[in-house]
């Protein structure tokens, strides 16, 4: 019997007893056989499925332990999506001009009308409310945190509400008064570094990295949003991505500048003006001014060759409460907004005029918008913004 083992019987060993014992070498061979077969089956299955889930770009798992939470990188190619497209944002914060204070003033603003007019734009953007610094926290957080007033950060800190006093409930005046000026909430930098992805915020005349002071000459920390978050101020790491502007200039020739870039310039260059500068005429020339240097050098950049976009936004117009997209309304119902004002958005798809002229959009609008482009989820006053009321055509 080829491929069975030689039998050696005696005379008490019958011819039957020798027939049943190779049928059961043969069932035996070929049960064997089939386990094997059966089991490389198996592994290659669960091997296909293994690598079918690495390859999928749309979960990460930061950690193997049991437990921990998987994280959503960017979906590089999702339909709706222009994350790979946008490698970098730009985000230039002005202050206090209306609409028409600069779209139109060819005199004082020629370079801001020119990107106007060659790129994006919109004629109903909206601060939040007023003053400044709920809108600069509004434009971080989706949320302008229930204050009215521009005091300075800290547990200690309360400040009784700077505008609106007698529009509002006595709950929401007594709310703002006794509320500390450092907040809990989550920022865009939890989502980015959430993400990994990095950022960077400069801050002109800021005199050094993660400066935690009031004021500076005209730096003033009221249009510094990041630091008045506790995630933030708290965290040393996270403060030395707080940095002067003079940094900008270096940082910016880089091949590996960060992919969220928050840009706040003194109160000399964003035409709001203080008593440190040199004279409070020409305001609105010296931003213009100010806004032409810096963009040149986005243009210029590796950064911009990767992929970008530059976001100029005002914070509020001083002279209107008009507001939209989830702005604060006061005890008589009336909205608390922030007054009709310019924005600009510049990408590296090249010049395609676009205006967007059907809707109205604010500081909540546009960080859904980049929460969108990014995959980031939304946060606070963003989640109930939807997909149709984003800004992306400006973008894409």
């Amino acid at each position: 019997m080829d491929g069975l083992p030689l039998i050696v019987y005696t005379d008490h060993q019958t011819c039957s007893e020798i027939a049943l014992y190779g049928v059961f070498m043969r069932c035996f061979r070929a049960f064997t056989i089939s386990l094997a077969l059966l089991m490389i089956f198996f592994l290659v299955s669960c091997g296909d499925t293994t690598v079918s889930q690495q390859n999928n770009p749309g979960t990460t798992a930061t950690s193997t332990t049991p437990g921990t939470p998987i994280i959503l990188s960017p979906q590089p190619t999702t339909q709706g999506n222009t994350a790979t497209n946008l490698r970098h944002i730009f985000y230039i914060m002005m202050e206090n001009h209306a609409l028409n204070q600069i779209i139109g003033n060819t005199a004082d603003a020629p370079y801001l009308n020119q990107l106007a007019s060659t790129y994006g734009t919109t004629s109903h953007y909206f601060g939040v409310t007023h003053p400044s610094l709920p809108n600069y926290l509004s434009a971080i957080s989706g949320d302008f945190q229930g204050i009215w007033d521009d005091c300075r950060s800290g547990t200690a800190v309360t400040c009784p509400p700077a505008e609106f006093a007698t529009s509002l409930s006595q709950n929401q005046y007594n709310g703002a008064s006794s509320k500390a000026h450092l907040f809990n909430g989550q920022t865009i930098v939890d989502q980015l570094e959430a993400h990994q992805m990095t950022w960077q915020a400069y801050m002109q005349s800021l005199p050094t990295a993660g400066f935690t002071g009031a004021s500076s000459g005209a730096y003033a920390e009221k249009h510094d949003p990041f630091m008045y978050f506790s995630s933030i101020r708290n965290n040393p790491a996270r403060l030395q991505h707080i940095v002067p502007f003079t940094q900008f200039n270096q940082d910016i020739q880089s091949a590996n500048m960060p992919n969220f870039v928050w840009i706040t310039p003194d109160m000399c260059n964003d035409m709001h003006g203080t008593s440190s500068c040199s004279s409070s005429n020409g305001l609105i020339a010296q931003g213009d001014n100010f806004v032409q240097t810096t963009v040149q050098m986005i243009l210029g950049s590796p950064a911009w060759k990767q992929g970008a976009a530059i976001v100029i936004a005002w914070d509020e117009n001083d002279a209107s409460q008009s507001g939209c997209c989830q702005s604060p309304t006061g005890a008589d119902g009336s909205t608390l907004g922030g007054g009709n004002v310019p924005f600009i958005v510049v990408t590296s798809h090249g010049p395609h005029t676009i205006s967007l002229n059907d809707a109205s959009y604010n500081h909540y609008s546009l960080l859904a918008t980049i929460e969108h482009l990014w995959n980031l989820g939304c946060m606070a006053n963003t989640c109930s913004i939807s997909s149709s009321n984003l800004m992306t055509k400006l973008f894409t």
